[in-house]
């Protein structure tokens, strides 16, 4: 099954409070771009954002230039019927981030807390690295959580790749800065602890 074909059927057969990745609140994201310093008019895109609740805290707290991507058009909806009227605040892309391009210097923000680790295919990995690095500003800020070291090794039904902090780093590369990472134990709806790690980065050179 396609990755396309696999996400949709997941969001077309299961509420979007009831996946083992569900937050009420995505704290730590959130936590981590307003660390970046990011104001109201910045431009921040979720990469893999789906039907997660991120943008409803990023509306809630004042930031209004919010793009979600992701391949899932069946967790895009989710996310728009769960918005209501405020989803015509946020721009909605769906498509594959390995094989889109985006707009050039665009965002002032990337935001992922659900496609890296899933990307276990070295070409996929580059092509998701020259993906932001294209689509972020000059010293734009890269925020990414994957499963940790010691957190699952699939999910979904899908295998994964996990990181420790300097993992993740390596498979950046020197064009983005690590300026801090930190773990969270993540509860999912069915009461099992999945460990994350997070990293932000900033883009340096040009």
């Amino acid at each position: 099954m396609q990755p396309t074909d696999h996400w949709n059927t997941v969001y077309s057969t299961k509420a979007a409070n009831a996946v083992s990745w569900y937050q009420e609140h995505a704290a730590v994201s959130l936590r981590l771009i307003r660390a970046t310093g990011a104001v109201a008019d910045s431009s921040i895109i979720d990469v893999g954002g789906g039907a997660c609740t991120l943008v409803d805290d990023l509306l809630a707290g004042g930031f209004h230039a919010v793009t979600v991507l992701d391949l899932s058009g069946a967790a895009l909806s989710a996310a728009r019927d769960r918005l209501g009227p405020r989803a015509s605040e946020v721009h909605w892309l769906e498509a594959d981030i390995t094989q889109t391009t985006l707009a050039a210097r665009a965002y002032d923000v990337w935001h992922d807390h659900a496609v890296f680790h899933f990307l276990t295919a070295a070409e996929d990995r580059s092509a998701y690295v020259r993906a932001a690095l294209h689509a972020l500003k000059p010293a734009g800020h890269l925020i990414v959580a994957t499963f940790a070291e010691d957190g699952p090794t699939r999910c979904s039904g899908l295998p994964i790749i996990r990181y420790s902090a300097a993992e993740m780093h390596a498979a950046f590369g020197e064009r983005f800065e690590l300026l801090h990472h930190e773990k969270e134990a993540h509860i999912t709806p069915f009461g099992t602890v999945q460990q994350f790690v997070y990293c932000h980065y900033r883009i340096v050179g040009s």
